[in-house]
């Protein structure tokens, strides 16, 4: 298929996000260290063996071992912590909270800090938890500190609501343990938890006119949770013991358009680090009836009757089921699903944690090329046992060192390779908008945090090169389409000062026929070769099968429109693609708002296409009436004037719709955006929705 890769990238104001500090692991050696588990046909660990038992190799290549260490984990349990006697006395003032600690404490390569004792990490995520649920994870775990604990085990604790918390390094002090947990809040963030309705028939009546569609929401909530995990993986990178991460969750909900890279990175991330994610969905056993429980509105329409909201409720607790099971499959863990003993869960991640061997070895490819290399370990003749282990790695790279075509290659390899890569955050939104009656273009928005970008010194300007590189594929595999640039990025005065507080935004696009497809984009910054992957599956509509209904285009949010020549990077223009893309008009461009994040000294602008109105017979024109309306909550917080189109529709019988909406007089909050259409001769309507939210 004909591509457009239409460029365009430029500054867009700050909209109030900060970015989060990250912990920052550097190589300092090859030493690469392997944890392998010992086991006769019955499961048992077995001890005593030496390090010439052992043959290493790598990629075929004989290793030396250089670090040798046997962990002999016991799983006696210690003596039950009793509760203190109850006294009858006044409540005592609550104990100030814990200072956060940053990040778990390090071990220098071949240290083996933690001889003999299992590494577990109690990790509470109470953005995905109701705080019915968080009461449940916090009564669970202290029964496991209380009672389960044995002499063997070091837990850590760590909590993501908005950021990733350490609350506590690896300790055996239970009641310093049980004390923290107590000290949880519980009910934070729990708002988020509630995200996750779509807005159709089968979503739960509010009792507001319309009902909210969070799924921009959940997008990028998703992200921030698998995000939060991957960061404390690398956290723990250092330490060369085994780790087992219990992850207390809701459950983590899908939206079918969130990014598959970020599950993958986190995948990854954790079995580099050796950490075996133990999934424990705190809801414990539900049993949902039809139409949903007590804890639920009514739903909408008829989707009760006809059986379309229990299918719904029971495909979106599933789905919300499915990722805890691949983050604990996929890394060596377990997950612990539909059962109200949740200690089980941390009872499965100390059993699974039994005695091991550490093997270090100093790898004899030097090569900084950071591809995958194959481990392979095994025993002497003469011993017959299991061995686990990971099979491989992938080595460490120094961007600065990459000549032109090994930058190429990079870029290749990494959209390809099946390793995401999310050094660098990436936002991204695609629309459609038909050109014919079977080819549509479909603009391609990616918005990349200035924070995260480098700019070096050239000529008196701030400027660093961003390669894009993506590939569309169809559901049968097929490229559909493609896209490779390059752009040099020039700031000045005082553009350079605010980039850490402002947003970058590339804009390119596809020409495809109706169908699915499988997007991947890959950015690359140059000046350190931090990349960033984004991977989304989406949909292009037939619109001209739609009989019920009007049909539209997608709808299109934004907060700016530019002039072309205001960008601050592009690639080389063709004309004839710039003339496809509807967002681009009389040399100016609409910069959609991938976040839906505004403030109140901007301006909503909005727009969309009618394709095939109908027409007055004797003047041949349409009469098409829109406007744009504002919820908040239960209440219509504000309705537009009704626009009202009587015009010919433009070539490929369609009639574009704009909005410009000052936001000044607006108060700060979340809203639901909805769009409502009426084709007044054709007797048809349509409406859309969206969430955002406001900032002061």
């Amino acid at each position: 298929m004909r591509i457009a890769p239409l460029v365009v990238l430029s500054a867009l104001a700050a909209v109030g996000q900060q970015a989060q500090p990250q912990a920052t692991f550097k190589v300092t050696s090859q030493l690469v260290i392997v944890n392998v588990a010992v086991r006769d046909s019955e499961g048992h660990p077995i001890p005593n063996l030496k390090a010439s038992d052992f043959t290493l190799s790598e990629d075929d290549k004989p290793q030396k071992v250089s670090v040798f260490e046997y962990q002999k984990l016991d799983s006696t349990p210690l003596a039950p912590l009793e509760p203190p006697p109850t006294l009858k006395t006044r409540a005592p003032a609550p104990a100030p909270k814990p200072p956060v600690r940053q990040a778990i404490t390090t071990s220098k390569p071949g240290q083996i800090r933690y001889q003999d004792h299992r590494l577990m990490v109690l990790f509470f995520d109470f953005s995905s938890m109701e705080p019915a649920e968080q009461i449940r994870a916090q009564k669970a775990a202290i029964e496991f500190l209380q009672k389960q604990m044995t002499a063997a085990d070091l837990v850590a604790i760590m909590s993501f609501a908005n950021e990733l918390q350490v609350l506590q390094d690896f300790t055996a002090d239970r009641e310093n343990l049980i004390g923290i947990i107590k000290g949880f809040h519980i009910g934070e963030a729990s708002e988020l938890a509630a995200l996750g309705d779509t807005g159709d028939d089968s979503s739960q009546d509010t009792g507001a006119a319309f009902t909210a569609d969070d799924t921009e929401f959940n997008v990028f909530n998703t992200d921030r949770k698998l995000s939060a995990l991957e960061s404390a993986a690398r956290m723990l990178a250092s330490l060369p013991e085994k780790k087992a991460l219990v992850y207390f969750s809701g459950g983590v909900n899908k939206t079918g358009v969130e990014n598959q890279a970020q599950l993958r990175a986190t995948v990854n991330a954790a079995v580099r680090s050796n950490v075996s994610f133990y999934s424990i969905d705190a809801r414990g056993l539900v049993a949902t009836p039809a139409g949903g429980d007590a804890t639920r509105a009514s739903t909408r329409g008829t989707a009760l009757f006809s059986g379309a909201a229990q299918r719904q409720l029971s495909s979106t607790f599933n789905d919300s089921q499915e990722t805890l099971y691949t983050l604990a499959e996929d890394t060596g863990g377990k997950a612990l699903l539909d059962t109200n003993d949740l200690s089980m869960g941390m009872r499965q991640a100390q059993e699974s944690l039994s005695s091991y061997y550490i093997l270090g070895y100093y790898s004899t490819n030097p090569a900084l090329d950071g591809r995958y290399r194959r481990i392979k370990v095994q025993l002497a003749p003469h011993l017959k046992a299991k061995l686990d282990y990971r099979s491989g790695y992938f080595a460490p790279k120094q961007f600065k060192d990459y000549n032109s075509t090994d930058k190429e290659r990079q870029l290749q390899e990494a959209l390809l390779l099946g390793d995401p890569l999310t050094d660098l955050s990436l936002a991204l939104e695609l629309n459609y908008f038909r050109l014919a009656r079977d080819r549509y273009f479909v603009p391609l928005a990616v918005k990349i945090p200035g924070s995260e970008l480098e700019l070096a010194r050239k000529g008196g300007n701030e400027s660093t090169i961003l390669d894009f590189i993506g590939q569309v594929r169809d559901a049968h595999g097929r490229i559909a389409g493609t896209v490779r640039d390059s752009i040099e990025v020039k700031l000045k005065g005082g553009n350079v000062g605010q980039l850490g507080k402002r947003f970058l935004e590339y804009g390119g696009g596809f020409t495809l026929t109706p169908g699915d497809y499988t997007l991947k984009f890959l950015c690359r910054e140059n000046a350190t070769g931090k990349m960033g992957t984004f991977e989304t599956r989406f949909s292009v509509p037939d619109v001209v099968a739609e009989q019920k209904y009007l049909r539209l285009s997608s709808v299109v949010w934004a907060n700016q429109r530019e002039p072309l020549s205001a960008a601050v990077g592009s690639a080389e223009r063709n004309q004839k693609l710039l003339a496809d893309d509807p967002l681009v008009k009389d040399g100016y461009k609409l910069v959609p708002s991938i976040t839906k994040v505004y403030r109140t000294d901007q301006d909503l602008y909005v727009f969309f296409e009618v394709y095939d109105p109908g027409a007055e017979p004797t003047r041949k024109t349409a009469e098409i009436s829109a406007s744009v309306s504002f919820f908040r909550g239960k209440l219509r917080a504000f309705q537009s004037e009704p626009l009202r189109l009587t015009e010919i529709p433009e070539k490929g019988n369609l009639v574009g719709v704009h909005f410009q909406i000052p936001l000044a007089k607006f108060a700060p909050g979340p809203y639901t955006c909805q769009v409502n259409v009426m084709d007044e001769v054709g007797k048809k309507f349509a409406f859309r929705r969206a969430p955002m939210v406001l900032l002061p």
